[in-house]
């Protein structure tokens, strides 16, 4: 593979070696730390090198969506381009959100704003492509009976309607109150249910709810 340079033939071995040994690609982050190089944008022209040399593909959206191809593949050993490739989606993790007590949380419009480095990298298999999906973590014990523990991530969808018996994001007027329950309309009355015998339903006026985001899956790293 001549023409490339020291730092282009360093990324590719990094990125060999990493699926060697995970058994899927690793992310710009993980290039960038594992190589001790100095931002991002500098990891992302030298994959755009590689790529253009015919070594590498890179997908969009995905933030585990590097493969290598042609030359790009020689030193993968079997154990790490055996198994089917798992995609990983990049979904943004935008703040926290009660599982207990409602409590003030700043406007949907400000979780708009989140840093692109707070993201929490999901299957594909469970986040699709990713688009309308966010993270929150959890905060408070109120759906532990729904396996949603406190300190758990869960995968939200922005949409303004769910389905009763759906577990939701809402925001509470006036107060911009955030909780995560499960929806129960009845007239003119919304009742926010608690999966946690301990706790009682929240019922209020229904023009004081306002669904943001509906639950999708609950994911909680264990070690």
């Amino acid at each position: 593979m001549q023409g490339l340079s020291g730092r282009q033939r360093q990324v590719l071995d990094f990125i060999r070696s990493f699926i060697d040994e995970h058994g899927y690609p690793p992310t710009i982050r993980d290039i960038q730390k594992g190589c001790g190089i100095s931002s991002t944008s500098v990891v992302d022209y030298n994959l755009n090198v590689l790529r253009k040399r015919g070594l590498l593909d890179r997908a969009d959206r995905v933030s585990r969506g590097l493969e290598l191809v042609g030359e790009g593949r020689a030193s993968v050993t079997l154990s790490g381009s055996a198994g089917p490739r798992r995609e990983m989606v990049a979904v943004p993790l935008v703040g926290s959100i009660a599982a207990g007590t409602p409590f003030p949380l700043p406007t949907t419009e400000s979780w708009r704003g989140y840093d692109a480095q707070d993201v929490v990298d999901l299957p594909q298999a469970i986040a699709g492509s990713g688009e309308k999906l966010y993270a929150l973590r959890v905060k408070g014990d109120s759906m532990i009976d729904a396996l949603i523990a406190d300190g758990d991530l869960v995968v939200m969808e922005q949409t303004d309607d769910a389905p009763n018996g759906a577990t939701v994001a809402v925001r509470i007027t006036p107060d911009d109150e955030t909780t995560l329950k499960k929806i129960y309309r009845a007239g003119a009355t919304v009742r926010l249910e608690p999966a946690n015998p301990l706790m009682q339903p929240i019922t209020i006026p229904a023009e004081r709810v306002h669904v943001l985001s509906r639950l999708v899956a609950v994911w909680r790293y264990l070690g």
